[in-house]
């Protein structure tokens, strides 16, 4: 399976493909760069001729940074976000830009990156603007947000196995205000200080066992009152990466990307890895 980046000439794309590259190096498989076109027909000759220009140079710009990874590329004709939805399904990881110029598809926009996210078929990545050429950090912390128990198990594991690659310390976030209605009434009712002390022994039960299997991950527990959103975007200001699910227990029922995730898109300083485990 393949890292799949996609591209649409902006630098923001290029960030994402660099940052893509070193991903696939680091899991030890390939990347593939892709273009998709909803434009495409034979009449185009100028639209061809520029995509194979991006895809060329993202091509040329990975393969410097990563001789080691195996990189392919292709342009595909249909819509940006059925083309990588689609591309998601034998991916190791899908990697799209937070936004961009548009080219001529608009791949990158915003919206985009967000029914990718939203529909992927596996885990995707968000990489935001860092400059060009792009200054992603090499140190810090990996970022994990936790919070329900049946999301927690696959964002840990990825998170646990990050940081332990990596040799960084790994910071666990968990908020208790901004909650599903249920939950918040009954909270209403008790005092403060029972409430902290239940999402304590929240956050202690769902991490039973990750310590004994990664001994050697530095990891550190933030427990608090306020806004899941704030809370990830302040501790992911040094961060490598930042981890969540796509489902939170303040989610809507049938939602396909929770509101945490979905904002944390557009306003994480760090790059953003949604987690979605294979059905």
């Amino acid at each position: 399976m393949n890292v799949v980046v996609g591209v649409d000439g902006s630098a923001v794309a290029r960030n994402a493909a660099a940052w893509a590259a070193r991903e696939a190096a680091r899991r030890g498989c390939g990347l593939r760069i892709v273009y998709a076109d909803p434009t495409a027909h034979p009449g185009e000759e100028h639209v061809r001729a520029q995509v194979a220009h991006w895809l060329a140079d993202a091509a040329e710009r990975v393969r410097s940074d990563q001789p080691d990874v195996d990189v392919t590329s292709a342009a595909i004709p249909g819509p940006p976000e059925r083309v990588l939805v689609a591309e998601s399904a034998a991916a190791e990881l899908l990697v799209v830009g937070d936004r961009g110029f548009g080219g001529f598809t608009g791949l990158l926009a915003g919206a985009v990156a967000v029914k990718v996210a939203a529909h992927a078929l596996g885990s995707v990545a968000v990489v935001p603007d860092v400059g060009d050429p792009p200054t992603f950090p090499t140190a810090g912390p990996i970022v994990a947000g936790v919070d329900d128990a049946e999301s927690a198990a696959p964002v840990l594991a990825q998170a646990f196995r990050l940081a332990d690659t990596l040799g960084e310390p790994l910071h666990v976030v968990h908020t208790w205000e901004i909650v599903g209605i249920d939950l918040k009434w009954l909270r209403s009712r008790l005092p403060s200080e029972e409430v902290a002390e239940q999402e304590q022994r929240f956050l202690a039960e769902v991490m039973a066992g990750w310590r004994e299997r990664f001994p050697g991950v530095e990891v550190e527990r933030i427990v608090g009152r306020g806004s899941p959103v704030a809370a990830l975007i302040n501790h992911s200001t040094e961060a490598q990466l930042v981890v969540v699910g796509a489902h939170g227990r303040g989610g809507v029922a049938g939602a396909h990307l929770g509101s945490t995730s979905h904002k944390l898109i557009h306003h994480t300083p760090a790059p953003l890895l949604i987690v979605r485990s294979r059905h």
